[in-house]
Order: structure tokens, then C-alpha cells, then sequence
């Protein structure tokens, strides 16, 4: 078959090389194309000079060809509906026809313009770049999407409660985190722990309170049997209604979740209400978040400072160190009866133990394998129950992230101190003149580790020099206090201090947040006086630039922080004797 058969419509023999040209600018081969059969003339630099045209061989200098460029069968059809002209069949036509005109030498170039010219083989390092290039991209698209597949597992294990609050994952102030651990039983296994038929009581809570410059925290535990007060409370309905549950008096603690339909932000607001610190998020678990968590650590250590056998929580440990994970693990945190005064006290003081030694373990070997911390991660989210604004598993890195720079022996571990209730046993009461020191030392970021008040020379600031009492002159106004706490206070100053300059200046002309004192600095004898009887913390001291006359006063304007003269506004920089406190890196805590 001849040139001009080869190239008809009809025959399934064309050539699909033949639509690509090689362009030595590039090196590459282009696919070119043309739907009216009629490609554009061919760059001057693409033939020698002088050549001649195959369809114009008398032309002279540089490339005219305007012959057909090669065209896809089957794709690009003319009107008529059948391949357009031109192709490999046309171009040999054209070159044979130009070689009977013109002789040997112009057919040769012309055949050379309608080959495919043979593609040049690629340097070693040409190869190098591209199957490096290749195995990186291969590698960073399963890297995203495996790390994609798992945010999207730890996303759908996370389950979350809009409590009415969007605060972000990270900020940069203190960070209060309540932890809370229900009674609720929903896997199995579970039978002979809690109520069967319980929705969930807060169970076990635990306010984390994280510093501003995260160098230490403090986990304050709340006994589910204080009785407290519950405020109002609202909360979200499955049709997306707000339904506020009215808030009770005089009543446990851990009926702040679950009773009368309330959610976890219900105890949110008790804690904020009973402690007088905001709260920034929370997480929940019940019994198999300490099951799951511990199978997937290898199990905790913890310690028994006698044989423990309690047929309440099937708990069995003969004295000494034990390595407990699962049910054992759960049974360990959940007994009391055989332990300490066999109270919720005791089983706290297991729960510290156990968490402390949870975050040793964590901290030590869950962390260094990429499998055993999805494994916790998957454990975790399983089992949490959290607000919206940790609610997604970028949040909850982010949050974690944040908090993990605090180091393991700057956590204290502490208890909110009770007295038992004269009313009913079984319950317990605050015991205020401990709780409240200890509540500014949280509130005003303020660390509970052993070498608190001391500067960084190990020693405790030098004294400053006070006043007498009958020279401390000073007018007090009301910024923000309780009613009448201007006139109080000043009875307070003159009576029970010695005070006789002091004076009732009535209400201040703004609100403050904090308490002040103002004073010259020509005052500062009096003011430290003063300050030391009002328990105010340095930040409450500001001294003007000029000294004052004689007789002109200080000022002092009660802020909202004030509560009543005689209880100090600044924290204790040393945990209030009597309260039970002790460090997540102490090894040596056995239940007894």
C-alpha cells in the first residue's frame, strides 16, 4: 500500500507518535493538534538555513513548510463528520512530490522535517530529580492522608456539650480545666460499680488550674458529698431550645450533673460559684475512660501501704507496689471502704495517686512510640465528653500542646478542706477559714509547690517599714464592694486596728475589678501598714510621682474582690496549714 493509501480516513493503521513534535527549546515533545487540517507554519530555527520548502522548493532562506500538522483519528473531525485532513500519509505525499521537483537533496530535507525525531535520553541526575521528586510527593500525600484518616477517627470519637461558652484552646492567661469523672455505666463489665440506674453525677471533679507563664499547676479535687449550692442553670435541648433548670440550695455536690436534666455545665457554674475562678473548659469521662486509658499505657503503677480487700469494688492488693490497668485499674480509684477512714476523703487521695502516676507514665514511655500514642489518643477520645472549644481533635493538640510545658514536679495535687456537717454525717461542709486562702491562691495564680514566696535567691523578700496605727490616714469609698463595705471597713480600721484618721468617703465615682491603694510616696510607711492589714496583694499598691501634704489621706477604693474587712485580698504565697496537698512526681504515696 503507497503513502497516499496509508493516509485515508478508512485505515486503522495512522501513527499516534506522528502527532507529537519534538521542540528542542524545551526538550520535550508537544502534542499538536489542528481541527482544520491546516497547522501554522514551523519556527525559522527548526531547519538549517537555506532549506527549501517541500511544497515551495523554489523558496529560499528559512523554514516555510505550511504543510498539515499530524492529527488525532477519531477525535477531530471536520464537518462532514470524518477525520480532517493532513497526517503522516499527507505529509509523505507532500515530500515525495517536493523530491521529484526539486531532486535528492530538498526530498531528504523534507522527509527529515516530516519524521519524528528521536527523543534524547535523560542525564543521571535528570532521573535522580525526578524519581526523588516522585517518592517525596508519594510520601507526603500518604503522610496527610493517614494523618487526615486519623483526625477524622479522633474527630468522630470526640463527643461535645455546647454549655454555653466558646472559649478558645489556647490563651494567653492562666487556664482553668474541670475535670469530671461520672458514675454513669454505659460498657460492660461495669456491673457492681456505681448505680445501675444513675444518668451520670459528678462523681469525682477535679479543678485544673494551670498558671499564666506554665510553670506549674494545681488540681484541686471537689468531694462529691460537700453540700453547696447550685445556681440556675442553662442548658441546651436536642431541639436546639435553651431550657434554664432552677438552681437548689444546701444540696451535694454531685447532683450538679445529671439531676433534673442538668449537663456538665451546670457543675461548670457550681465550681465557678463555689470557688470564685473562671473556668475555661472541661472534659468528662466515666468508668471506662480509666479502663481504656490504663490498657492503653500498659497499666499504672500505684502503691498499697496494707493489704487492701474491698468486696464493694472487687478490689484485692496484698502491701506494696502494683502495676494495674483494666477493671483492677478502675477498682483501684473507685474503692474506700478499706482504705483510710473508709469516706470519699480517702478514695480522693487514691485518685490523686493514681493520676499523678497515670501522667508519670505518660510523660515517660506512651509518648515515645507513634503507635502506643494513638493508642492513648484513641482511648482518650473514646472516652471524652468535652465543650465546644476544645471540641475537635486540632483543638484538643492545640490544648494539650499548650499545657504539656508545665513540668511533672510542679503539679500539687490538692484538697478542697471540709469539716463534717453536724447536720448529716454522711455529708461534709466547708470549712471556709482553710478554703478561702486557698481559693484567692488559685484565683490569683498563685503556685501550692513548697518553695513558693521566695525569690529566686531562695530567700523571702527584706521587710519594709510600717507605720503606727494612729498615723495611717486614709479615705475609703466603695468601688465595688458589698453595700456598705466603705463604713465597715472604716469601723473595722478604727476599732479593731487602732486607725482613728480613717474615713468613710462614701461610693467611688467607678467600678474596680481589684481593690487599689493609692498613696504618695512619702506614704509609704502607711501604706504598708495598711496594706498589710487589708492582706492586699502589690499589684492593689499604686504610688503617685510627688508626695502629699500633711494631712492629706491615702485612698483606698473597694474593689469587686473585696468580700470583708479582715479577709486578706491577697492570696497566701504558701499553701494554708491543714490542707492536704501532695506532688504528681512523689512516688513514695501509698494508700493506707
Amino acid at each position: 500500500m503507497d503513502a497516499q493509501g496509508r493516509g485515508q480516513a478508512g485505515d486503522d493503521n495512522v501513527d499516534p507518535a506522528d502527532q507529537w513534535v519534538f521542540d528542542p527549546n524545551t526538550g520535550n515533545y508537544e502534542l499538536r493538534l489542528d481541527p482544520t487540517g491546516q497547522g501554522p507554519a514551523r519556527p525559522a530555527d527548526r531547519k538549517a538555513p537555506g532549506r527549501r520548502s517541500a511544497r515551495n522548493p523554489g523558496a529560499g532562506g528559512g523554514d516555510t513548510d505550511t504543510r498539515p500538522l499530524p492529527v488525532q483519528r477519531g477525535r477531530l473531525k471536520d464537518g462532514a463528520g470524518e477525520p480532517a485532513a493532513g497526517g503522516r500519509a499527507a505529509r509523505r505525499a507532500a515530500g515525495r512530490a517536493g523530491s521529484a521537483a526539486a531532486g535528492g537533496a530538498a526530498a531528504a530535507g523534507g522527509a527529515a522535517a516530516g519524521r519524528r525525531r528521536p527523543k534524547p535520553k535523560k542525564s543521571g541526575k535528570r532521573k535522580f530529580v525526578y524519581w526523588t521528586a516522585g517518592v517525596v510527593g508519594f510520601v507526603l500525600v500518604a503522610g496527610c492522608g493517614t494523618a487526615f484518616v486519623i483526625y477524622q477517627q479522633l474527630d468522630g470519637n470526640i463527643k461535645k456539650v455546647d454549655v454555653g461558652e466558646e472559649n478558645s484552646a489556647v490563651t494567653d492567661g492562666p487556664v482553668n480545666l474541670l475535670v469530671i469523672g461520672t458514675d454513669a455505666r454505659t460498657g460492660k463489665g461495669d456491673a457492681g460499680y456505681g448505680d445501675s440506674g444513675s444518668v451520670g453525677h459528678a462523681d469525682t471533679t477535679i479543678l485544673m488550674h494551670v498558671s499564666k507563664d506554665r510553670t506549674n499547676a494545681t488540681a484541686l479535687s471537689i468531694p462529691r458529698d460537700l453540700i453547696t449550692d447550685i445556681p440556675d442553670c442553662p442548658t441546651k435541648q436536642p431541639d436546639g431550645s435553651t431550657k434554664v433548670i432552677p438552681g437548689q440550695q444546701h444540696v451535694r455536690f454531685n447532683t450538679s450533673l445529671g439531676q433534673e436534666g442538668r449537663d456538665p455545665g451546670c457543675t461548670w457554674r457550681t465550681v465557678e460559684k463555689l470557688t470564685g475562678v473562671k473556668v475555661n473548659h472541661f472534659m468528662m469521662a466515666d468508668f471506662n475512660a480509666v479502663k481504656d486509658l490504663s490498657n492503653a499505657v500498659d497499666g499504672v503503677e500505684v502503691c498499697a501501704g496494707k493489704d487492701i480487700d474491698d468486696p464493694k469494688s472487687h478490689l484485692k492488693l496484698t502491701a506494696g507496689r502494683h502495676v494495674v490497668k483494666g477493671e483492677q485499674a478502675l477498682a483501684f480509684v473507685r474503692t474506700r471502704h478499706a482504705v483510710g477512714t473508709g469516706s470519699d476523703l480517702s478514695r480522693i487521695q487514691l485518685q490523686q495517686q493514681f493520676v499523678g502516676s497515670l501522667i508519670r507514665k505518660l510523660k515517660s514511655s506512651a509518648f515515645g512510640s507513634p503507635s502506643k500514642l494513638l493508642d492513648v489518643a484513641q482511648a482518650a477520645t473514646k472516652a471524652l465528653t468535652v465543650d465546644t472549644g476544645i471540641g475537635s481533635a486540632s483543638k484538643l493538640m492545640d490544648f494539650g500542646n499548650d499545657l504539656k510545658k508545665v513540668d511533672l514536679n510542679k503539679i500539687t495535687f490538692a484538697t478542697v478542706p471540709v469539716l463534717d456537717n453536724p447536720q448529716d454525717k454522711a455529708t461534709v461542709i466547708l470549712d471556709e477559714a482553710k478554703a478561702d486562702p486557698l481559693f484567692k491562691m488559685v484565683q490569683q495564680d498563685h503556685t501550692l509547690s513548697k518553695d513558693a514566696g521566695k525569690d529566686k535567691g531562695g530567700k523571702k523578700s527584706a521587710p519594709v517599714k510600717k507605720a503606727p496605727p494612729e498615723l495611717v490616714r486614709v479615705d475609703v469609698t466603695n468601688g465595688g464592694g458589698p453595700f456598705g463595705a466603705a463604713q465597715e471597713t472604716v469601723d473595722w480600721l478604727q476599732n479593731n486596728k487602732g486607725a482613728r484618721l480613717s474615713t468613710n468617703a462614701g461610693n467611688a465615682p467607678e467600678k474596680l475589678s481589684a481593690t487599689r491603694l493609692e498613696y504618695a510616696p512619702n506614704q509609704a510607711d502607711q501604706a504598708a501598714t495598711l496594706a498589710e492589714w487589708m492582706g492586699l496583694p502589690k499589684s492593689a499598691l499604686k504610688q503617685t510621682t510627688a508626695d502629699a501634704g500633711a494631712r492629706v489621706p491615702m485612698k483606698l477604693v473597694l474593689g469587686k474582690d473585696f468580700t470583708a474587712p479582715g479577709s486578706p485580698i491577697e492570696a497566701p504565697t504558701e499553701t494554708p496549714e491543714g490542707v492536704q496537698h501532695v506532688n504528681a512526681d512523689d512516688k513514695n504515696i501509698c494508700a493506707k
